[in-house]
């Protein structure tokens, strides 16, 4: 049999207390000359000790000639404390002092009291009372280090300790392990935990979520296998470190060995757990395990619905996220600014108003108005849905009215085709000294594009430039482009993308121009862009649609034949358009040649009405052959 057999043995013999089956494995261990050994000396003392035969205890103590493992000390002051024999506790600390290279530790200070206290020696007591409370205010000061993310002072205090000597127990190593972790001095936190003789659980634990913090999934795992194969169980702390970085970092494959581990070894997970890994499986598109987790959990606070929503509204999935909104209520869950941040955001995305009017109602039972998150969800909902009055009327009584507020705000006007009112609102966030960034020009812009501001589009882009110092990125040019294709300023927008090599090939910018040409029916430079499209994105069916029916716009049949049948050659198809509104409280999704609906006939009548009555009132509209897909 092998030492590393033998000792597990033993081992089990300590866990059980079987004390027969460890005086035969340390008869075996004499026989082969390891009793010597520190692990086997530490655990037959703990089986001893345990057993309360505090002779054999001491006889292997007393093998090892010069024992320089503390927890050998240890061990055996415990036993002799535990059992009164406060006298050979106290001789036994006495001999341990002899040892300059040993100090005392946070294990061994708790057994010398005791013994203190059961000999009535209280100058003794009182004087280990001392080093005990500075060892105490030495962790405190180091937790206070890693708590105000102080790296400087927590190095100094680690020098001070190195400089004076002071023996690092495992309290304090941990500690140390803990402030380098937080502070980002993965380095020193890796020496001071190769340095300690006996890594505690919190050790391990630190070091763990001080690389989760740097995002080092890989170190995270690895040392999480070290402290498995090293014997240390890992906690639920262990473990939620772990799943957090994986799902910060969305690490699908770290991720699911982590709960399998879980699942393998019957651990019940707690709710940091259980939505962290919600939350990486929503980042990595599996819904479906999402979901399975979130049947299995309780679901008596808010935070797991709300992983559930904001997962849903990650995935797209806004009918969904939703519905978990009214689930939650059903099951009377109080809902917190989260989940009404994400409810928001989901009737924002849906343009559902009346859902949203609803939640506002929620809000303002829930006592949330001076919330500014959830204030600023609810001006960019009524915007996002066309109550533009409505966000406005949200904004005036925002608590405080910050860059984001304004503009959310100038968004609203500008998208609406108020963009004399957004206008107005930026020179008002201008004194109110509120500055601009790129966002808030983005939303400038684009209030100028839909209203056909051409030059005052034209002013503020220079203005972003030259006075605000804010280079122009894609969607800022999309804007200008736009902008210059409404209004017929075609080869301008042409010149504007040719004269930037950043942005000449853009897909989204051409495009942009693209459906300007159609508009303006300028074949010769449709034609031109069409091929620069096709060349970078000959699968999108859009480009030969719209190329077909600026053919047909002009009557050039036979070149529309030939796009229509290299479309039909390559297989493509235009997906069908989707929209949606609300009937009777419910979303309804409605999607182009859908003849599945009940109420079809009615939607029909509805638009003959409201043709007849363009036709009345002399409003040119398109006809749209679906067969063919193309306007006339």
């Amino acid at each position: 049999m092998d030492a590393r057999k033998l000792l597990s043995l033993l081992k089990a013999s300590v866990t059980s207390k079987s004390l027969k089956q460890g005086k035969l494995i340390h008869q075996k261990v004499v026989t082969l000359g390891l009793q010597s050994d520190v692990s086997f000396c530490r655990n037959l003392i703990s089986l001893y000790v345990s057993c309360h035969l505090y002779d054999f205890a001491k006889h292997a103590f007393d093998t090892i000639e010069n024992p320089s493992e503390i927890s050998l000390w240890n061990g055996l002051m415990a036993g002799y404390s535990k059992n009164y024999m406060y006298v050979e506790a106290l001789e036994l600390f006495e001999k341990f002092l002899h040892y300059p290279y040993l100090k005392p530790d946070s294990y061994t200070y708790p057994s010398v009291l005791k013994a203190c206290g059961g000999l009535r020696r209280v100058i003794l007591g009182k004087m280990i009372h001392t080093c005990l409370v500075k060892a105490v205010t030495i962790t405190t000061a180091i937790s206070s280090c890693a708590r105000l993310l102080d790296l400087k002072r927590g190095r100094e205090i680690h020098k001070e300790l190195i400089n004076s000597g002071f023996q690092l127990d495992s309290f304090i190593s941990s500690a140390l392990v803990d402030m380098y972790g937080k502070c980002g001095d993965l380095e020193n936190a890796i020496e001071v935990f190769e340095q300690m003789p006996k890594r505690t659980v919190v050790a391990w634990n630190s070091l763990i979520a001080g690389y989760g913090l740097k995002g080092d999934i890989i170190s995270c795992i690895q040392h999480f296998r070290r402290m498995y194969n090293e014997g240390i169980k890992p906690t639920l702390t262990t473990l939620s470190s772990i799943v957090m970085v994986c799902s910060r970092s969305a690490r699908l494959l770290e991720g699911k060995f982590v709960h399998g581990y879980i699942i393998r070894n019957n651990i019940q997970p707690d709710i940091f757990i259980n939505t962290s890994l919600m939350d990486l499986y929503f980042k990595c598109g599996k819904v479906g395990s999402a979901e399975a987790i979130f049947k299995l959990i309780p679901k008596t606070n808010a935070v797991s619905w709300n992983v559930m929503i904001s997962g849903y509204m990650t995935a797209g999935k806004f009918f969904e996220a939703y519905d978990v909104f009214s689930d939650m209520r059903q099951a009377h869950v109080e809902a917190d600014a989260i989940t009404f941040t994400s409810v928001l955001a989901a009737c924002s995305q849906l343009a559902a108003l009346e859902k949203g009017k609803e939640v506002h109602k929620l809000i303002i039972e829930s006592n949330l108005e001076d919330n500014e998150v959830v204030m600023g969800a609810l001006l960019d909902m009524y915007a996002k849905c066309g109550a533009v009055d409505e966000a406005f009327g949200i904004f005036r009584i925002l608590p405080e009215r910050d860059l984001v507020s304004w503009t959310s705000m100038i968004t609203a006007y500008g998208s609406h085709g108020r963009a004399h009112e957004a206008l107005k609102l930026f020179a008002d966030m201008l004194q109110w000294n509120v500055k601009p960034d790129r966002v808030t020009f983005l939303a400038i812009l684009s209030a100028c594009s839909h209203a056909g501001l051409v030059d005052e589009g034209c002013y503020y882009f220079n203005e972003m430039i030259n006075v605000y110092g804010i280079m122009p990125r894609v969607e800022h040019y999309s804007c200008l482009i736009d902008l210059l294709g409404r209004a017929g300023r075609l080869n301008e927008a042409y010149e504007i993308l040719q004269r930037n090599p950043s942005i000449t090939d853009d897909v989204g910018l051409l495009s942009t121009l693209f459906s300007a040409c159609r508009l303006h029916r300028n074949l010769d430079l449709g034609v031109k862009i069409a091929r620069m499209l096709i060349d970078k994105n000959p699968d999108d069916p859009s480009t030969y649609i719209i190329l077909s029916n600026m053919y047909a716009s002009v009557q050039k049949w036979d070149e529309m034949r030939m796009v229509r049948s290299k479309m039909k050659k390559l297989g493509l198809k235009k997906n069908p358009g989707c929209s949606w509104t609300e009937i009777n409280q419910k979303i309804q999704p409605f999607f182009s040649e859908d003849n599945s609906r009940w109420h079809l006939e009615s939607i029909k009548k509805c638009l003959w009405y409201l043709t007849s009555h363009m036709e009345d009132e002399s409003i040119s509209f398109i006809h749209f052959d679906a067969e063919t897909q193309i306007y006339y």
